[in-house]
C-alpha cells in the first residue's frame, strides 16, 4: 500500500483526464481519487482524507452550471482548499474555476483563442515561486477560450500570455491555477481538435498537431518538475504539524 500523499482529482469530460500528471504522479507513490464527475461521480463537500485537491480541464465554462451541474460544488470544493490550505492545482477549467471560486472574473479572452503551444513567461513572483521556478520559457500546451480577467484579492500572477493576460496564478499558500496543460500528450490534443473538426482536420490544425507531437519529449521534460514539486509540497503538508511551504 502507498504512503504517498493522496491527491482528489476531479475530472469534467472524458478527453481531459489527468494524464501526463497522473503517470508522473504514480511514478512518485502518490495515490490519485478521480471523480468522474461527468459521469454523474458526486463532487464531495470535502477533501475526505486526501491531502490534495487537482481540478481539471474541460470544454464547458466555468459558470455552464445547466450543462454541468457539478460546478457549483466543484467551486465550493475549491475554495474550501484554499481557504484552508490544503494544496490545489487547477489546471485550465479549473484554474477558472478556482478564480471564481474565490470572487474572481473570469470571461472571453478578447484576443482570442488561445491553442497550441506557447511559452510560459514569467513574472518576479514567478521566478521565486516553489511550484513554477526556473520554468521560465518552456513550451506548455494550450487549448481556451476564456482567461481570468479579473483577479481574486491577493493572487498573483505568476506568469502572463503573449497578449498580457494572466497565465498562470498563486492563489493562496499552497493554491495555484495554470492556463496551460502540463497534463496534456499530443495523443489528448488530437482528440480536442478532432472534436472542433470532426469532419477532418484543416492544415492549421494539422500544423498544430504536428508542432505538439514534435514537442513530445521536450514537454515532459518541461512538466515533470511541476508534477514532481505539487507531490512534494502535498506531502509536507500532509505530515500533522507542518504547513505547505509558501516561499521556493
Amino acid at each position: 500500500m502507498s504512503t504517498g500523499p493522496r491527491l482528489l482529482v476531479v475530472q469534467h469530460e472524458p478527453d481531459a483526464p489527468v494524464g501526463w500528471l497522473g503517470e508522473w504522479w504514480s511514478d512518485l507513490g502518490v495515490t490519485l481519487t478521480v471523480v468522474r464527475a461527468d459521469r454523474g461521480q458526486r463532487v464531495s463537500e470535502g477533501l475526505h482524507g486526501h491531502d490534495g485537491l487537482v481540478v481539471l480541464g474541460g470544454a464547458m465554462g466555468c459558470s455552464d452550471d445547466a450543462l454541468a451541474p457539478w460546478l457549483p460544488a466543484t467551486r465550493r470544493l475549491l475554495a474550501h482548499a484554499v481557504a484552508t490550505g490544503v494544496p490545489t492545482l487547477g489546471v485550465c477549467l479549473g484554474h477558472q474555476l478556482a478564480a471564481v471560486a474565490l470572487r474572481g472574473a473570469v470571461t472571453r479572452n478578447p484576443s482570442g483563442r488561445t491553442v497550441g503551444l506557447v511559452p510560459v513567461r514569467l513574472t518576479a513572483a514567478g521566478a521565486d515561486d516553489p511550484l513554477l521556478s526556473g520554468l521560465d520559457g518552456l513550451p506548455a500546451v494550450h487549448y481556451n477560450d476564456d482567461v481570468v480577467l479579473g483577479l481574486p484579492d491577493g493572487a498573483e500572477v505568476l506568469a502572463t500570455l503573449p497578449d498580457g493576460r494572466p497565465q498562470a496564478l498563486r492563489l493562496g499558500p499552497a493554491a495555484w491555477g495554470v492556463q496551460f496543460h502540463p497534463e496534456t500528450s499530443p495523443e489528448i490534443f488530437g482528440t480536442w481538435l478532432r472534436w472542433d473538426s470532426p469532419d477532418g482536420l484543416t492544415p492549421e490544425q494539422e500544423d498544430l498537431l504536428d508542432s505538439v507531437t514534435g514537442a513530445r519529449e521536450v514537454l515532459r521534460a518541461a512538466w515533470r518538475p511541476l508534477a514532481e514539486r505539487f507531490a512534494a509540497i502535498t506531502a509536507r503538508s500532509s505530515v500533522p504539524g507542518r504547513a505547505a511551504p509558501v516561499t521556493s
